[in-house]
């Protein structure tokens, strides 16, 4: 049984700015130390497969740095291992297309995948934040004898399936109702946008949408017409699941790890991979004062972190206070600056005594964009934004925004 793990990793992550404004969302860090397409990846090697290819579009190109041609992940094979599939152009479209959602990504390459010849294609997104054994999902598929399996994850608040692919199985696991990002969910249960496809099915189905014209995200057309057929299945994952394609769900997965609330990083049997570089040990000074957070190699902390994140490279000046917060690679919080529910980007400066973020618990996140600077003194309340690379100065503040939430936006 031959298997194709396809790897989506186009999407603009619109959601996620200016996180995302000069940087692919799957290259996103997490947890200081993690890029978001890491966990994907490693949970395709440790499920034992090795044919991997990695859909890209927005900004492929620090991507593919991390990548490493799949080295970090054993992935840098002769045969087989991990192929980057760029946008392109073609005999029959010398101008080239962008994909137009997740299902056209797939309809661009199904010729390819044609010609890999697979018995199933695992498809997958690259921005989630979970553990799952792949093979189980693909025995379940197979003694179903499925024409697609999805794997679904409950939802805590029923609010939230709107963002989602909301799915209804029976007693034993066939799709009875799937519905794409209804304005009324179906209740707690959503796709978690892991799929085993059949492959000669799926390379139909999608020749045949894309004659009618009605190609798009995978939910519009595709899976309900699977769904039709009567043959789709439900795999439920009962573990930790994240999208952290918003703002807020980016910060509370980061708190779901400082709690225990997530999974264990720390597995001999299941390890998290990713491309790291040497780095020197983390310098915490004696004037630091640390809490409940994670702290990565090469960091120096002489200030104060309270259930933070503070990634490599980052500097926490003595009399600067971070709390509940995310200090991103090589980011620098000034002397008596205090940062406060606020994403700091890389490479971003705080200045001294500058105020950033709400102190409430509930406070709208906070995000300074990478390599942007920030005078001293200088607030920027809960809420905003400011854009990469600008300097903020007392007479020069047009690079300050409010943060727009569209939590059922697009990718």
């Amino acid at each position: 049984m031959q298997v194709l793990a396809i790897v989506l990793a186009g999407g603009r992550g619109s959601r996620l700015s200016p996180l995302t404004d000069e940087r692919a969302k799957p290259a996103v860090p997490f947890l200081g130390t993690y890029r978001l397409i890491d966990f994907t990846l490693s949970n395709i090697v440790n499920s034992g497969l090795s044919d991997v290819w990695v859909v890209e579009q927005y900004l492929p190109h620090g991507l593919n740095d991390h990548l490493s041609g799949g080295r970090p992940w054993d992935l840098d094979r002769t045969r087989g291992g991990l192929v980057v599939m760029p946008p392109f152009s073609s005999p029959d479209n010398e101008d080239g297309e962008f994909s137009q959602g997740n299902a056209h990504a797939l309809a661009q390459h199904a010729h390819l995948i044609r010609e890999f010849g697979p018995d199933l294609v695992l498809v997958l997104s690259a921005d989630h934040v979970y553990k799952l054994d792949y093979t189980n999902v693909i025995r379940h598929h197979i003694d179903r004898q499925a024409s697609v399996t999805m794997v679904t994850t409950e939802l805590p608040n029923q609010r939230e399936a709107t963002r989602f692919g909301n799915v209804k199985a029976d007693a034993n696991g066939k799709v009875t109702q799937f519905a794409y990002k209804p304005l009324e969910p179906l209740g707690k249960t959503v796709a978690a946008e892991i799929f085993v496809y059949d492959a000669k099915l799926l390379l139909q189905m999608l020749n045949e949408l894309e004659g009618k014209g009605e190609l798009g995200d995978y939910g519009e057309q595709l899976l309900p017409a699977f769904v039709k057929r009567g043959d789709a299945h439900a795999y439920p994952h009962r573990g930790y699941w994240k999208d952290v394609g918003t703002l807020g769900a980016y910060m509370q997965a980061h708190r779901d790890f400082l709690d225990g609330q997530a999974f264990e990083l720390h597995d001999d049997h299941w390890p998290f991979i990713t491309a790291s570089l040497t780095r020197p040990p983390t310098l915490i000074e004696k004037t630091a004062r640390l809490d409940q957070s994670f702290v990565c190699g090469g960091a120096v902390i002489a200030g104060e972190v309270t259930r933070s994140v503070v990634a490599p490279n980052a500097v926490i000046e003595k009399g600067a206070t971070v709390r509940d917060s995310i200090i991103q690679p090589g980011a620098i919080i000034r002397s008596g600056a205090h940062v406060s529910r606020a994403v700091i980007d890389h490479h971003a400066t705080i200045g001294k005594d500058a105020q950033i973020g709400g102190k409430a618990s509930n406070s709208t996140p906070t995000v300074i964009g990478a390599h942007a600077s920030i005078q001293a003194g200088l607030t920027i309340k809960a809420g905003h934004y400011v854009a990469p690379r600008a300097r903020i100065t007392a007479h020069q503040q047009q690079g300050i925004k409010p943060i727009e939430t569209n939590d059922r936006g697009g990718k």
